[in-house]
């Protein structure tokens, strides 16, 4: 999150027919944030899960999200947040929470800035979709600021799976998702065993576990 203009983020499991909570903050404010919002039923995050769009709101002393979140808006500023952007999780038909990113002052992301945080979103999107498919079944959650460590890991395992099956990145990326769902495994656990040599993939055979790890 470095490169952004932002003080903090927080992630949150929404859904449409069960309870939603938050699961990792980076910080006091982005946690009050999250519980805020959640504990309402409005805000930035609410409505960016609901329409399935980005909220950004640069300023929230701006006269018409005072009117809109009568109750956030005021919670929010007394939190210590000035400017919020929702950024929905989504993958496919699939829409499994809401990344928040705050900051201390108004703030506007330029089309760079933005782009970064749509990707960070959807980086946050294979996180908790990923906890989801633990074999143990639990809400485990990556830490908010852990996601770029995470993401340098499915990306260089990808990387080498363009080498070993001879297609492009996101052909590489889908045959690794696609083994990670397939085995019950997490995505972040097969990207690692690719990475460390443990796991080679064949463009006619089945991927292959070394015993080894060579």
């Amino acid at each position: 999150m470095a490169a952004l203009p932002v003080s903090g983020a927080g992630l949150s499991a929404m859904s449409r027919t069960g309870p939603s909570h938050p699961l990792c903050s980076t910080d006091d404010i982005s946690e009050q944030l999250e519980e805020l919002q959640l504990t309402l039923g409005e805000g930035p995050c609410v409505d960016a899960f609901l329409h399935g769009s980005a909220v950004l709101t640069p300023d929230l002393l701006t006269r018409d999200l005072q009117d809109r979140w009568v109750v956030f808006a005021e919670a929010a500023l007394e939190a210590g947040a000035r400017a919020v952007f929702a950024l929905p999780l989504q993958m496919g038909a699939i829409s499994p929470g809401v990344l928040d990113l705050y900051a201390r002052v108004p703030v506007r992301l330029n089309a760079d800035e933005l782009a970064d945080a749509l990707a960070f979103a959807d980086l946050a999107t294979l996180v908790l979709l990923d906890a989801r498919t633990d074999e143990t079944g639990g809400a485990r959650s990556v830490p908010a600021e852990d996601l770029g460590a995470y993401r340098a890991e499915i990306d260089q395992a990808s990387g080498i799976l363009t080498v070993q099956l001879g297609v492009g990145i996101e052909e590489a990326f889908v045959r690794l998702r696609a083994y990670a769902y397939a085995q019950g495994r997490r995505l972040a656990d097969v990207a690692a065993d690719v990475v460390a040599r443990r796991l080679r993939f064949s463009p006619d055979t089945e991927p292959d576990q070394a015993d080894d790890g060579t």
